[in-house]
């Protein structure tokens, strides 16, 4: 990655995309990885695709790499969908699909991805491609609450380009109502599941954008105060020490380990929205965090990123790294240099 300005925590690496199209042939994106090599035995999923269409068609000056990428991405997502908005995960490496279609996490991450498509892909084709495929995902609703706050972060998307649009609209609204129901917390302990689990941040973002777009203050209030406990119970000793993969609830002490990159990134979004939407600097302190993780801010002291090639590490350990480079943590650090990248453009 090239080196380009400073945040107050490190240099900024502008992204590139040399891992993820090791990472992807003519139909997909592997999703795992030895090493840097792809293990193409495990297939392909959407879950890692639609993420990488969010990164690929929201680089602001995207070269020929990530604009291929962003083809192959909505190609993927659009062919897992089926006529009634429920959306295959898996596919084997000869192109055959190992799961029936459903609501789970990845219909609502090809709802997010298809709804970033559809504010800032680069043709006028690409768009109108994602915004047919968003309107048939959309028909559906899931009984998961994150896969309705990964949707609700899509159909955010829709309505910042397309305010009218009446399928982002009525989602939007379903989302909220779900997101609405999450039990009241008490001082002790803010969050309002018992343990922290995966994605949390995603639940706090997703009440930003909605309570911002449908004019819900109360919406918006609850998820900049649940964004706000996030940040200030994974901070330790002045850098990140995020949710690790058994979660964490609200007597656990000490820093967690098998820290996922997902986890990092998933903050740096929420605070690049709660930002844009309040435009209250002190938001991006979370950015700079997120991106300080990567650098190697974090409870192990290792850098979680190959500045060569733009490769994302597995976990962070106890001990150092998981060094298998899959799409998920690649797609989350090159997502989190994305941001850091915007705020370094504000100073």
């Amino acid at each position: 990655m090239t080196v380009g300005s400073m945040t107050p925590s490190g240099p900024i690496h502008q992204p590139v995309f040399d891992h993820l199209e090791l990472l992807t042939d003519d139909r997909g994106l592997f999703e795992h990885a030895l090493g840097a090599v792809p293990r193409r035995e495990h297939g392909y999923c959407v879950d890692d695709i639609a993420r990488g269409l969010v990164v690929t068609c929201r680089e602001p000056e995207p070269g020929p790499s990530a604009r291929r990428l962003a083809r192959c991405y909505l190609a993927f997502v659009l062919a897992a969908l089926q006529p009634a908005g429920t959306c295959h995960n898996r596919m084997d490496v000869d192109g055959n699909w190992r799961d029936e279609a459903a609501v789970g996490d990845w219909w609502g991450r090809t709802l997010w991805g298809l709804g970033v498509a559809v504010a800032t892909a680069q043709t006028p084709g690409m768009r109108a491609r994602a915004l047919g495929g968003f309107r048939v995902a959309a028909q559906c609703r899931s009984p998961h609450l994150r896969s309705m706050a990964f949707a609700a972060l899509g159909a955010a998307e829709v309505l910042r380009r397309r305010p009218a649009e009446m399928a982002a609209r009525l989602l939007l609204a379903d989302a909220l109502a779900a997101l609405g129901e999450l039990p009241d917390s008490d001082r002790g302990w803010p969050w309002p599941e018992e343990r922290l689990s995966y994605a949390n941040a995603s639940i706090a973002e997703a009440l930003i954008v909605a309570g911002d777009a449908l004019a819900d203050v109360a919406a918006l209030d609850r998820g900049l105060s649940l964004l706000d406990f996030l940040l200030r119970s994974q901070t330790r000793d002045g850098h990140l020490s995020v949710t690790p993969v058994g979660g964490r609830g609200r007597d656990d002490v000490g820093p967690g380990y098998d820290q996922q990159p997902i986890e990092v990134s998933a903050l740096a979004d929420a605070c690049a929205s709660a930002f844009r939407i309040t435009d209250q600097p002190s938001w991006l302190t979370g950015v700079s965090l997120a991106w300080a993780w990567f650098l190697g801010d974090n409870d192990s002291g290792t850098p979680m990123f190959d500045p060569r090639t733009g490769g994302g590490y597995d976990g962070l350990e106890r001990r150092g790294r998981n060094e298998n480079q899959g799409a998920e943590s690649t797609l989350a650090m090159l997502a989190t240099a994305q941001q850091a990248c915007r705020i370094s453009e504000l100073g």
